[in-house]
């Protein structure tokens, strides 16, 4: 990629690719939305962070944050709108933990080895903070028993967690390969120093 296209992407591509990213991410929380446990209608799976990931790994850990942001605050004064500040402080805490441990896992290199330990980690990570802040702030929300909150800890709140980080994962890393190569290809996506140090050796 030129210096000129390298700035173009910087200052355009980017920013356009992470609103397309924010308004698929907000689409997918609208229309894929549903209960995971009938005895939980409260906790509710949707796609919205797929697109974080994808920000994450396209980009770095502050744009995946930025998308995150963006997709939790709209999504907090909308479709979850009953959940308040709540809500969009759980979201950003825990799925924002996820970003930074895939993002970190995966800065040096994005090859199956590492994103697939990276969406583990992620996914572990954020089940875990998940069910603290459940803790924390569910009885604040919905006015439920400290006590209740804890029974529900391990059959319900940790296992949809791990669910609904899991399917998420999966969808991330099944559209990341074939999505960056054609943004490679396109030259819609900078390439990373150990990218360009395997394709310099490739081309010595």
């Amino acid at each position: 990629m030129t210096k000129t296209r390298s700035t173009r992407f910087y200052k355009i591509l980017k920013p356009v690719t992470l609103a397309l990213l924010s308004a698929i991410g907000l689409v997918l929380m609208a229309i894929v939305r549903f209960p995971l446990f009938p005895s939980a209608a409260f906790l509710e799976y949707d796609m919205a962070d797929v697109p974080v990931f994808l920000a994450t790994l396209f980009f770095d850990i502050p744009s995946g944050l930025l998308v995150l942001a963006v997709i939790s605050i709209i999504q907090g004064i909308t479709v979850s709108a009953g959940s308040g500040w709540i809500g969009i402080v759980m979201h950003i805490v825990a799925t924002g933990a996820f970003v930074v441990v895939l993002g970190w896992i995966t800065k040096s290199h994005q090859d199956f080895r590492h994103l697939l330990p990276g969406h583990i980690a992620g996914t572990l990570v954020m089940a875990v903070l998940m069910c603290g802040m459940n803790l924390l702030f569910t009885p604040i929300f919905m006015g439920t028993p400290v006590e209740a909150v804890k029974d529900m800890l391990l059959p319900i709140i940790l296992p949809f967690n791990l669910l609904k980080g899991g399917i998420n994962s999966v969808v991330s890393l099944v559209l990341y390969f074939p999505l960056v190569k054609i943004l490679h290809k396109e030259n819609l996506l900078p390439q990373r120093q150990s990218e360009q140090k395997e394709a310099a050796h490739q081309a010595s």
